[in-house]
Protein backbone atom coordinates (compact mmCIF):
# COMPACT_ATOMS: atom_id res chain seq x y z
CA UNK A 1 0.00 0.00 0.00
CA UNK A 2 3.03 2.62 0.73
CA UNK A 3 4.30 1.88 -2.23
CA UNK A 4 0.82 2.53 -4.39
CA UNK A 5 0.66 5.66 -2.64
CA UNK A 6 4.55 6.74 -3.61
CA UNK A 7 3.57 6.08 -7.24
CA UNK A 8 0.57 8.43 -7.08
CA UNK A 9 2.26 11.12 -4.81
CA UNK A 10 5.20 11.01 -7.47
CA UNK A 11 2.43 11.01 -10.62
CA UNK A 12 0.28 13.66 -9.28
CA UNK A 13 3.92 15.49 -8.58
CA UNK A 14 4.99 14.91 -12.14
CA UNK A 15 1.79 16.20 -13.57
CA UNK A 16 1.63 18.96 -11.50
CA UNK A 17 5.46 19.85 -13.00
CA UNK A 18 4.54 19.55 -16.51
CA UNK A 19 1.87 22.95 -16.51
CA UNK A 20 1.91 24.47 -19.19
CA UNK A 21 4.29 27.68 -19.41
CA UNK A 22 2.54 31.09 -19.23
CA UNK A 23 2.64 32.73 -22.80
CA UNK A 24 4.03 36.27 -23.08
CA UNK A 25 0.48 38.86 -23.13
CA UNK A 26 -0.40 40.74 -26.94
CA UNK A 27 0.39 44.12 -26.82
CA UNK A 28 -2.08 46.06 -28.41
CA UNK A 29 -1.15 48.44 -31.45
CA UNK A 30 -4.62 49.14 -32.54
CA UNK A 31 -6.51 52.51 -32.34
CA UNK A 32 -7.11 53.66 -28.81
CA UNK A 33 -10.05 56.00 -29.69
CA UNK A 34 -12.84 56.37 -33.06
CA UNK A 35 -14.39 59.61 -33.60
CA UNK A 36 -17.45 59.55 -35.81
CA UNK A 37 -18.37 62.41 -38.22
CA UNK A 38 -15.50 64.53 -37.17
CA UNK A 39 -15.42 68.55 -37.90
CA UNK A 40 -12.88 70.48 -36.25
CA UNK A 41 -11.47 74.01 -36.57
CA UNK A 42 -8.43 75.26 -35.99
CA UNK A 43 -7.97 79.15 -35.35
CA UNK A 44 -5.08 81.54 -34.54
CA UNK A 45 -6.36 85.07 -33.26
CA UNK A 46 -10.09 84.15 -33.21
CA UNK A 47 -9.95 83.54 -37.21
CA UNK A 48 -10.74 79.97 -38.97
CA UNK A 49 -7.43 78.90 -40.82
CA UNK A 50 -8.79 75.29 -41.50
CA UNK A 51 -11.61 73.58 -41.27
CA UNK A 52 -11.58 69.86 -41.58
CA UNK A 53 -14.14 67.54 -41.94
CA UNK A 54 -13.51 63.02 -41.80
CA UNK A 55 -16.11 60.69 -41.66
CA UNK A 56 -13.93 58.29 -39.43
CA UNK A 57 -11.13 58.97 -37.24
CA UNK A 58 -8.75 56.38 -35.38
CA UNK A 59 -6.31 57.74 -33.02
CA UNK A 60 -3.44 55.71 -32.19
CA UNK A 61 -1.40 55.71 -28.53
CA UNK A 62 2.17 57.58 -29.96
CA UNK A 63 -0.86 60.19 -31.12
CA UNK A 64 -0.78 59.19 -34.91
CA UNK A 65 -4.30 59.60 -36.46
CA UNK A 66 -5.76 57.69 -39.40
CA UNK A 67 -8.67 58.78 -41.83
CA UNK A 68 -9.44 55.66 -43.28
CA UNK A 69 -12.71 57.31 -44.95
CA UNK A 70 -11.27 60.16 -46.32
CA UNK A 71 -10.62 64.10 -45.27
CA UNK A 72 -11.72 67.13 -46.57
CA UNK A 73 -10.21 70.74 -45.37
CA UNK A 74 -10.30 74.21 -46.10
CA UNK A 75 -7.85 76.80 -45.90
CA UNK A 76 -8.56 80.28 -44.99
CA UNK A 77 -6.85 83.15 -45.52
CA UNK A 78 -5.93 85.91 -42.71
CA UNK A 79 -9.40 88.16 -43.72
CA UNK A 80 -11.75 84.77 -43.74
CA UNK A 81 -12.00 83.83 -47.32
CA UNK A 82 -11.96 80.40 -48.46
CA UNK A 83 -8.39 80.37 -49.88
CA UNK A 84 -8.13 76.46 -50.89
CA UNK A 85 -9.82 73.13 -50.11
CA UNK A 86 -7.45 69.65 -50.40
CA UNK A 87 -9.69 66.43 -49.99
CA UNK A 88 -8.09 62.62 -50.16
CA UNK A 89 -10.01 59.64 -50.58
CA UNK A 90 -7.65 58.02 -46.74
CA UNK A 91 -5.29 60.20 -44.65
CA UNK A 92 -2.58 59.30 -41.98
CA UNK A 93 -1.22 62.16 -39.65
CA UNK A 94 2.19 61.28 -38.14
CA UNK A 95 2.05 63.16 -35.08
CA UNK A 96 6.16 62.53 -34.29
CA UNK A 97 7.25 64.30 -37.84
CA UNK A 98 3.85 66.11 -37.64
CA UNK A 99 3.62 65.32 -41.59
CA UNK A 100 -0.15 64.16 -43.29
CA UNK A 101 -0.25 61.95 -46.06
CA UNK A 102 -2.98 61.63 -48.38
CA UNK A 103 -3.39 58.44 -50.64
CA UNK A 104 -6.30 57.81 -53.20
CA UNK A 105 -8.14 60.34 -55.32
CA UNK A 106 -6.26 63.47 -53.94
CA UNK A 107 -7.19 66.98 -54.99
CA UNK A 108 -6.16 70.17 -54.28
CA UNK A 109 -7.60 73.43 -55.46
CA UNK A 110 -6.55 77.25 -55.04
CA UNK A 111 -10.13 79.32 -55.29
CA UNK A 112 -8.83 82.73 -56.58
CA UNK A 113 -6.38 81.23 -58.87
CA UNK A 114 -9.12 78.63 -60.56
CA UNK A 115 -6.14 75.78 -60.33
CA UNK A 116 -6.73 71.90 -59.37
CA UNK A 117 -3.91 69.52 -58.60
CA UNK A 118 -4.88 65.72 -58.80
CA UNK A 119 -2.52 62.73 -58.03
CA UNK A 120 -2.50 59.41 -56.37
CA UNK A 121 -0.64 60.48 -52.94
CA UNK A 122 0.38 63.76 -51.36
CA UNK A 123 2.02 64.71 -48.08
CA UNK A 124 1.42 68.27 -46.48
CA UNK A 125 3.96 69.66 -43.51
CA UNK A 126 1.40 72.15 -42.02
CA UNK A 127 4.58 74.10 -39.82
CA UNK A 128 6.30 74.68 -43.44
CA UNK A 129 2.67 75.04 -45.31
CA UNK A 130 4.24 72.93 -48.26
CA UNK A 131 2.38 69.95 -50.24
CA UNK A 132 4.77 67.59 -52.33
CA UNK A 133 4.80 64.23 -53.86
CA UNK A 134 6.68 62.01 -56.20
CA UNK A 135 3.56 60.26 -57.89
CA UNK A 136 2.49 61.80 -61.40
CA UNK A 137 0.11 65.01 -60.97
CA UNK A 138 -2.07 66.63 -62.97
CA UNK A 139 -2.86 70.47 -62.81
CA UNK A 140 -5.30 71.98 -64.61
CA UNK A 141 -5.99 75.66 -65.47
CA UNK A 142 -8.02 78.00 -66.72
CA UNK A 143 -6.89 77.37 -70.49
CA UNK A 144 -3.90 74.09 -69.92
CA UNK A 145 -3.45 70.86 -68.41
CA UNK A 146 0.08 70.68 -66.98
CA UNK A 147 1.07 66.96 -66.52
CA UNK A 148 4.06 65.61 -64.72
CA UNK A 149 6.00 63.24 -61.49
CA UNK A 150 7.24 64.93 -58.55
CA UNK A 151 5.46 68.32 -57.20
CA UNK A 152 6.81 70.89 -54.55
CA UNK A 153 4.34 73.42 -53.41
CA UNK A 154 2.61 75.84 -51.18
CA UNK A 155 -0.51 74.24 -48.91
CA UNK A 156 -2.83 76.76 -51.37
CA UNK A 157 -0.88 76.07 -54.63
CA UNK A 158 -0.35 79.25 -54.98
CA UNK A 159 3.46 79.38 -55.78
CA UNK A 160 4.56 75.45 -57.05
CA UNK A 161 7.34 73.67 -58.85
CA UNK A 162 6.57 70.16 -61.02
CA UNK A 163 9.99 68.36 -60.71
CA UNK A 164 9.33 66.03 -64.35
CA UNK A 165 7.03 68.54 -66.03
CA UNK A 166 5.51 67.38 -69.64
CA UNK A 167 2.34 67.74 -72.21
CA UNK A 168 1.82 71.07 -73.91
CA UNK A 169 1.39 74.08 -72.17
CA UNK A 170 -0.11 76.54 -74.63
CA UNK A 171 0.52 80.71 -74.52
CA UNK A 172 -0.57 84.20 -76.19
CA UNK A 173 2.01 86.44 -77.55
CA UNK A 174 1.19 90.34 -76.82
Amino acid sequence: MMRYLSIVFIATLLIACDQPEAKEPVEYKGPLREVENMEMFYTENDRIKVKMQAAVVYEFLNGDREFPKGIYLEFYTEEGTLESTLKANNAYFFKEQNQWRGRGKVEVKNIAKNEQLNTEELFWKPADQKIFTEQFVTIKQQEDVIYGTGLDAKQDLSDYVITKPYGEVGFQEN
